[in-house]
């Protein structure tokens, strides 16, 4: 019987290293149909080349064909990948560090057209009013179909000072021209002010190297001027573009004591990555709002997500642009760079936000506040036998209530169309408005929970 075992388990032992085998031998040679399939692709791309090269009606150099090549090979991938040459690496390299050379937007492409994702707080195309969403058509009367973005933004770049006429497309509104005025960039990516005697508030315009310096000068500052009084804080990430990961790790850090930030996830499991909060938070527990809106993108939907999925700050406004994916810049030796999209990042819940964006707790569209003119209508004190108000020289006599409404009927008789306390609501910020609410909201609300 023991024989038969031995038998048994030597023939098992056996067939499976035959198997092995015949797996191990099918496995090489589906590489090297593989191998054989990618040098006749190679070969028909050589073959594609030379004809070019041999036959297009003007003469193309070869390096123009072939960083032609890179990046049509990297702009199918998808949207955010793409080929710098080495005077695209250079600027971008100088952008990343805070300063560079431009229109002042960052754009992408939709349908062959370039689209801004939002413009940089004041740049040229800030002032200009170029608005998240705005399809550029046509530059200098040139169509934009047909370029690739990098083409399209190296059309963009020019000397400081030159203009460019750019044509944009708008929803319901018909296409219009707008001329822009090149110029230096400098990034400053940080601002902050007091909001009234107990509220701070930062804007963070994009992440490069200087923000989470700058966001650490801006909140001592504001915690220095308003003292004992700080009650939250307002974080401002609307038309944020994005741009460094550890830069949104790092805001991020700021504000949360533990727990994940963010993970990226590779193809390769063992290139996975997540990244943890230390402890120390600038704001010592107080209530935090975020302001986000379609033109928050990429690092900005880090920060959000994560302070949202730690329920540390409320997120108001609309839902954000929706870009879920990690870029590492790849140096080529002396011919520039590619940018590859090589990860997915994940929010500390899990969450994808790759076209779906963040979704804010609160939706507030940004809208312009008027006031609404109302005739006079009969009140209590209008009606005979009404009581008197027994407040004395607090109160408000009849008369003068009546006068009061007397001016207002004839307010709206001459035409008179808003008081100035309305005409300045009009360039208020609404969604801003509605952040400040909230806050105060929370913090007289914690306020008489502690009393």
């Amino acid at each position: 019987m023991k024989k038969i075992s031995i038998f048994v388990v030597s023939v098992i032992v056996a067939l499976s290293v035959m198997g092995g085998s015949v797996n191990l031998h099918a496995a090489e040679k589906d590489k090297k149909k593989k191998n054989v399939d990618t040098y006749r692709l190679l070969n028909l791309f050589g073959d594609v080349f030379e004809r070019v090269r041999a036959g297009y009606v003007t003469e193309v150099s070869d390096e123009e064909l072939i960083e032609a090549a890179i990046a049509g090979m990297l702009t199918s991938l998808d949207p955010h990948s793409s080929y710098l040459n080495a005077k695209n690496f250079r600027d971008m390299r100088v952008q990343t560090r805070g300063k560079f050379g431009g229109l002042g937007i960052e754009v992408t492409m939709e349908n062959g057209l370039i689209k801004v994702v939002s413009p940089i707080d004041d740049t040229p195309a800030f002032r200009a009013g170029l608005q998240p969403g705005d399809l550029i058509t046509h530059l200098n009367g040139e169509r934009v179909l047909g370029l690739t973005l990098s083409q399209a933004v190296e059309k963009m770049r020019g000397k400081v000072g030159e203009d460019i006429k750019l044509t944009i497309r708008r929803t319901n509104k018909e296409p219009f021209d707008v001329t822009v005025t090149r110029g230096i960039i400098p990034l400053r990516t940080v601002r902050s002010r007091v909001e009234g005697k107990d509220i701070g508030y930062i804007r963070i315009s994009s992440f490069s190297q200087p923000t989470s310096d700058g966001l650490k000068k801006a909140m001592a500052k504001i915690k220095k001027e308003l003292g004992d009084n700080f009650a939250g804080l307002v974080l401002d990430l609307r038309n944020n573009p994005g741009g460094l990961l550890d830069q949104a790790i790092a805001v991020s850090d700021a504000f949360l004591d533990k727990g994940e930030i963010v993970s990226t996830r590779s193809r390769n499991k063992e290139e996975h990555q997540r990244f943890n909060a230390r402890p120390g938070d600038l704001t010592d527990g107080k209530p935090i709002v975020v302001l986000i809106n379609q033109g928050s993108a990429s690092a900005s939907e880090i920060v959000a997500g994560a302070l949202q999925d730690h329920k540390r700050a409320i997120i108001l406004g609309t839902k954000s642009f929706g870009k879920g994916s990690v870029q590492t810049i790849i140096p080529l030796q002396q011919h520039g760079a590619m940018r590859l999209t090589t990860a997915r990042y994940y929010t500390p819940s899990g969450r994808s936000i790759q076209e779906i964006g963040v979704t804010p707790d609160i939706k507030v569209e940004q809208a312009r506040i008027e006031a609404v003119e109302q005739r006079r209508r009969t009140r209590e004190t209008d009606l005979r036998g009404a009581l008197k108000n027994d407040n004395g020289k607090n109160g408000v006599g009849k008369e003068d209530d009546k006068k009061s409404d007397e001016k207002s009927d004839e307010k709206s008789k001459n035409g008179a169309k808003a008081t100035p306390q309305a005409s300045t609501a009009d360039r208020q910020d609404f969604q801003l408005q509605r952040a400040l609410d909230l806050l105060r909201g929370v913090s007289l609300f914690s306020r008489r929970i502690k009393g």
